[in-house]
C-alpha cells in the first residue's frame, strides 16, 4: 500500500505535540493549558455543535446538572460550578451560530473563558424555552452511550415539571447529537489529542526499558506505579486507572500489575491511556526481556508480531470517511477470514486448532473517556457500529492475534496491538508514531 496513506498527521497534530514535548511543568504551564482548553471549547461550540444539532434535527439542546452531579459534557461545555440546579441551553435560531445560554453555572475560571451569549437564573428556564418555541428539545438520556446519559431520573422529573406538559412533550434523546459533538474534532482538539498520545507513548516506552525494569527484581506492579508517578509529575490524568501490565508468555499470564517478578525471557504488555485536557488516549506496547546471550526475541515471537502488523494493515485499508463503522469492520473481518492461516476468534478464548491464528478486531472510538463516544469498528459498541465514519473522528486501531510460538510449546500466545489516529479524506492517519517493534529489556 502507498506509504503516504498512513503517514503521521504531521501537518497539524504531531508537529504541535513534538514541538511542545513532554516538558516539566513551570509556573506558566497551568495558564498555558487553560488557554488551550478554552480555545478547544470555543472551536467545538463554533464549528461542531451547529452541524451536530442540525444533522440530528434538534432545535434546542438542554443539559441539566446539580451540584455534585455534573453532566459528562460539563467540562467540554465550559466547566464551572453549579450551586443547586444549572442548565446549559443551546438553541438553533438559524444562521451560522447556535445561541448559547447558561443558567446557574459560573465561577472565576468559567468567566475567564467567555463562551455564552445569555446568562440568566435557572428559575427562568420555562420562560426562556417558551420564548424560543423549539419543536424538538434534546436531553441527555441514552440507551448505550454513557456520555449522553447524564440526566438522573430525579432531575429528569424536575426538568419535566419545570417545563410543563406542552414543552415536556417535545423532549427527545440527544444521544446521537452528543456522539457527534464529542467525536468530531477541530484542529485544536486533534493537536491536544496528539500531545496526549505523545505523553502516553514516551512514558510507556520508558517504563518498558532498563530505566525502570531490573530483571529478577522489578514486579509488574512496580512498573505500573512508576507510570502513575510520571502522570503525577506531569500534571496528567489517566484513562483507565492503573495501567494493565501482564505477561504474555512463555508462562501463564499471572497477576495484572501485581507481584509477578519480571524475568529474562518474559514477553510483557502494557495497556493504558493518558488524560490531558479533554483528550483520553488508549494504547498498548510490548517488550521482551532478553536472556543472557540473546540480542532479539525468539524468531517465533517476532513472526507473531509481524503477523499482527499485517492484520493492522488490513484494518487501515478499510477505513474511509462516509462508511458506516460496522460495515468497515465487516469488510476487514471478511478479508481476515478469507486469508489462509487465519480465523475470526473470540477475545481471550482462542480456538484449539494450533494450525491457525485467531484474530479479534475491536477498533473503537477514542479521544474522550477512554473508549470514546463516536463511530466504532467494534462488536462491543453495537449502536456506535451503525454510525458513519467521518473526517475528524478519532479511532483506536486495536486488535489481538492468538498464535503458536514454536519455541514456547503447543499453546497460543496473545499478541495485542493498539494505537490511535484520526480519520481523514485519505483514510486513517496516526497522530503520533505507532508501535512498530517489540521493545527490548536487557
Amino acid at each position: 500500500m502507498p506509504a503516504k496513506r498512513h503517514r503521521l498527521f504531521a501537518p497539524l497534530a504531531l508537529a504541535i505535540a513534538l514541538a511542545a514535548g513532554a516538558q516539566p511543568a513551570n509556573a506558566q504551564e497551568a495558564k498555558r493549558r487553560w488557554d488551550e482548553l478554552c480555545q478547544i471549547r470555543k472551536d467545538k461550540l463554533d464549528t461542531i455543535l451547529p452541524e451536530a444539532m442540525r444533522e440530528n434535527g434538534i432545535d434546542m439542546w438542554l443539559v441539566a446538572m446539580r451540584e455534585g452531579h455534573d453532566d459528562p459534557n460539563a467540562a467540554m461545555l465550559g466547566g464551572g460550578y453549579t450551586s443547586d440546579i444549572g442548565y446549559f441551553v443551546f438553541t438553533d435560531k438559524g444562521g451560522g451560530r447556535i445561541e448559547r445560554a447558561v443558567m446557574g453555572i459560573g465561577g472565576a475560571g468559567f468567566d475567564q473563558c467567555p463562551l455564552y451569549d445569555v446568562k440568566v437564573s435557572p428559575a427562568q428556564l420555562r420562560a426562556f424555552v417558551e420564548a424560543r418555541n423549539p419543536k424538538r428539545i434534546g436531553i441527555n438520556v441514552a440507551t448505550e452511550i454513557g456520555t449522553a446519559d447524564g440526566l438522573s431520573h430525579a432531575l429528569h422529573e424536575k426538568v419535566r415539571e419545570t417545563l410543563g406538559p406542552d414543552l415536556s412533550g417535545r423532549l427527545v434523546s440527544a444521544e446521537k447529537l452528543v456522539s457527534d459533538f464529542r467525536s468530531r474534532n477541530t484542529a485544536t482538539s486533534i493537536a491536544a489529542f496528539a500531545r496526549a498520545g505523545e505523553y502516553s507513548r514516551t512514558i510507556v516506552e520508558r517504563a518498558l526499558s532498563n530505566e525502570v525494569i531490573r530483571p529478577g527484581h522489578t514486579t509488574t506492579g512496580d512498573v505500573a506505579w512508576w507510570m502513575m508517578e510520571q502522570l503525577h509529575k506531569e500534571g496528567l490524568g489517566n484513562s483507565f486507572g492503573l495501567p494493565s501490565i501482564y505477561i504474555l508468555g512463555p508462562g501463564e499470564r499471572g497477576p495484572v500489575s501485581g507481584d509477578h517478578v519480571i524475568q529474562p525471557g518474559d514477553l510483557i504488555t502494557v495497556d493504558w491511556g493518558v488524560h490531558y485536557l479533554l483528550a483520553y488516549t488508549d494504547m498498548k506496547r510490548m517488550a521482551y526481556v532478553l536472556k543472557p546471550g540473546e540480542n532479539a526475541p525468539p524468531p517465533g515471537v517476532q513472526r507473531a508480531f509481524d503477523r499482527a502488523l499485517g492484520i493492522r494493515r488490513m484494518i487501515l485499508d478499510t477505513i474511509r470517511p462516509g462508511v458506516p463503522a460496522g460495515e468497515a469492520l465487516a469488510t476487514v473481518n471478511r478479508r481476515v477470514a478469507e486469508t489462509k492461516g487465519y480465523v475470526l476468534g473470540r477475545y481471550d478464548d482462542p480456538s484449539r486448532d494450533l494450525g491457525v491464528s485467531d484474530v479479534v478486531i475491536g477498533s473503537h472510538s477514542v479521544g474522550d473517556f477512554g473508549h470514546g463516544s463516536g463511530p466504532s469498528m467494534a462488536d462491543f459498541n453495537p449502536l456506535r457500529a451503525t454510525y458513519t465514519l467521518r473526517a475528524g473522528n478519532l479511532l483506536s486501531i486495536e486488535l489481538f492475534l492468538y498464535t503458536v510460538v514454536p519455541e514456547w510449546g503447543p499453546r497460543k500466545i496473545k499478541i495485542p496491538l493498539e494505537d490511535n489516529g484520526v480519520v481523514t479524506a485519505r483514510g486513517l492517519e496516526w497522530v503520533y508514531p505507532p508501535n512498530s517493534r517489540i521493545l527490548l529489556v536487557k
